[in-house]
């Protein structure tokens, strides 16, 4: 029976009506923790957490809204690029049927928990009774009666547990909300709720939906360790930064900007950091890595000093461990992961990224790189604006074989006929890698490109996502004909929602990246092309007959074809003033790429091979895996 202090609720409504009562708060400002819930309805969860969210609709539409995704995997998603956008201080929950629909979000988990980004998966599962066993999609394991195909889930979520009994679930919303609100361990939590318990009616206590606010905390860095690093600086004749996430998460990029003006200290920028200075910044040398730019890895190879701030140092930053060259480079990492400020042999300062620059700049009062060092800079940095501003405006357009206009075109025209507030958005093939040298980021958030995970068919979810969180803002999703292949769904969400995103869809007839890829290693652009099966038994035939245009069309967005700068031109303007979604599509030639990073990236390639292209490759890259090192330098505390 209920009493004064407990309501009874089904184990779905309870969990839809907690979700709804949690914040976050971080330097005084409040928001709720979860914008709302997407979803896909199945067996698993439409009597279940969809009748929850129905009832709570009905109740109050802005407690939790729903949103109907298309595809599982897209809703994660766009929950994942709408927290980034928000600095993983709000997300989404995300449900699921038991089956296909949660084994197909365990790609999103991956995702989530690799680039750290907080979504909370609530993926239905087999009943907890057992009555009907074996369920419609159930998975029968021999040797063990518990397990679902949901422990997929386990090893790509940072917190996992599966709800048996009603009263399990406090504790797991609990635990849960602690995860998704922990800068260090925040990723795709899952919750996982069988399909009998999410209708099983409990008591209650009232407690446990009464508004929770949780702290996003700012953790100070020691005196100790802020001393140990700024003896190390003073030290250092050509010392660089590496600008990763962490700073945009931080909201340190003032304090970044305040930190290299007074010292004169030069910055490269990861995927993530992108953005972390504008562009034009004087100390801004830009990508940094594989898909750099040459001002920043020239810098890099004789850099004796590397600051990494939130960066994870992942291989594209650190060019396979090539870029930094340097036989005595030694690193000072800041960040909030321990494990990842003690990357590299560095002196770890474990702590918020703006409070430490802000310690740092303090304490390095009457510091400033040598004159030569800062001159290089400037000069290496003027080089490659010229480099980009050859590429953006060609002396004759559409530079490609018959007529085509180049990616590097295309990147040129977005950036410059879109606002500095509006964002791009791009994830996988040759766009981000092209985007991160060439994009001339102008606002902190202009720049979201999903390089952790590099996801194809994250593309146009994520431009959901992101245009969800900041509605004042035109947002470009750019895709290549292959990611678009994988998963466009999700513009059928945008129209079903009303909102804007704006796709500039690429046709290049194949996977750009891996061909380019391809040939490098020796391998000759095989299986990279979109091709018939010719009389000869291979993928080697005519141009498939593939009308993506039409295919965009048919999900229910405007559609607009051009082939010439000036009426790619003339669309972004009409796309900039439309109401609604509008693709853009446009065929370029993927034989041009952007300008060389003068960089490495570590692909094996076969140690022997009868193809003499393959053998040119090898030797290419035993001559690269040569200076691959380890960095064991220590910065003494």
């Amino acid at each position: 029976m209920a009493t004064s202090s407990t309501v009874r609720l089904t184990v779905a409504q309870a969990t839809v009506q907690f979700l709804s009562a949690q914040y976050s708060e971080s330097d005084g400002v409040e928001q709720k923790l979860f914008a709302g819930c997407f979803g896909i309805f199945g067996h698993g969860n439409v009597a279940g957490l969809g009748q929850a969210l129905l009832q709570a609709e009905l109740t109050d539409p802005d407690a939790l809204p729903y949103v109907l995704g298309r595809n599982e995997q897209a809703m994660v998603h766009s929950a994942v690029a709408y927290a980034r956008m928000k600095d993983r201080l709000q997300t989404w929950a995300v449900s699921s049927s038991v089956g296909p629909g949660a084994t197909n979000m365990v790609t999103g988990a991956a995702l989530a928990t690799i680039n750290r980004l907080p979504v909370l998966l609530l993926p239905a599962d087999t009943f907890a009774s057992r009555s009907a066993s074996p369920l419609l999609q159930e998975l029968e394991v021999p040797q063990s009666g518990d397990v679902t195909v949901n422990d997929c889930f386990r090893p790509v979520s940072k917190y996992f547990d599966r709800i048996w009994r009603p009263e399990q679930l406090p504790s797991a919303l609990l635990a849960a909300m602690r995860v998704l609100t922990d800068p260090v361990e925040t990723g795709a939590v899952t919750i996982c709720l069988p399909q009998d318990v999410q209708a099983e009616a409990y008591d209650w206590p009232e407690a446990l939906f009464a508004k929770r606010v949780w702290h996003v905390a700012r953790p100070l860095p020691e005196p100790a360790r802020i001393e140990a690093a700024v003896r190390a600086i003073r030290q250092a004749e050509r010392p660089l930064i590496v600008a990763g996430g962490g700073v945009g998460y931080s909201r340190a990029h003032e304090a970044l900007a305040g930190f290299v003006e007074a010292t004169g200290i030069p910055v490269g920028q990861s995927q993530a950091g992108k953005g972390s200075l504008l562009y034009d910044h004087p100390q801004c040398l830009g990508a940094i890595g594989s898909t750099g730019t040459t001002a920043a890895n020239e810098i890099a190879r004789t850099a004796d000093l590397v600051i990494g701030i939130g960066t994870r140092y992942s291989d594209f930053t650190t060019a396979s461990r090539t870029a930094f060259a340097a036989p005595d480079v030694q690193f000072i990492n800041i960040n909030v992961a321990g494990l990842d400020a003690v990357k590299q042999a560095g002196l770890g300062i474990v702590a918020d990224a703006r409070e430490s620059l802000q310690a740092l700049t303090a304490a390095l009062q009457g510091y400033r790189v040598d004159d030569s060092y800062a001159t290089q800079v400037s000069e290496l940095k003027a080089e490659w604006d010229a480099t980009v501003d050859a590429v953006y405006h060609p002396k004759v357009p559409n530079g490609g074989a018959g007529g085509l206009l180049t990616q590097n075109e295309v990147i040129g025209m977005v950036n410059e006929l879109s606002d500095p507030r509006d964002v791009v958005v791009c994830a996988a093939g040759s766009m981000p890698g092209d985007l991160h040298k060439l994009w001339r980021t102008r606002d902190p958030l202009g720049y979201h490109v999903e390089y952790g995970y590099s996801c194809m068919g994250y593309e146009v979810a994520g431009g959901l996502g992101v245009a969800m969180a900041c509605p004042d803002r035109d947002v470009f999703v750019m895709v290549g004909d292959g990611s678009y292949l994988m998963m466009a769904t999700e513009l059928v969400t945008a129209v079903q929602e009303g909102t804007k995103i704006i796709t500039v869809l690429v046709q290049n007839h194949g996977f750009a990246s891996i061909g380019s890829l391809s040939e490098s290693l020796g391998s000759q652009r095989f299986g990279t092309k979109y091709r018939r099966r010719s009389g000869t038994g291979r993928l080697d035939g005519d141009l498939l007959p593939v009308d993506l245009a039409a295919n965009a069309a048919s999900l229910g967005v405007e559609v607009i074809k051009v082939a010439t700068a000036a009426e790619f031109a003339d669309a972004v303007k009409v796309a900039k003033g439309a109401d609604e979604s509008i693709v853009i599509y446009v065929e370029t030639d993927p034989l041009i790429g952007a300008p060389d990073s003068e960089s490495w990236w570590d692909v094996p390639v076969s140690e022997v091979s009868t193809l003499s292209s393959t053998q040119q490759a090898r030797e290419v890259y035993d001559k690269y895996k040569a200076t691959q090192k380890l960095f064991l330098n220590p910065v003494q505390p």
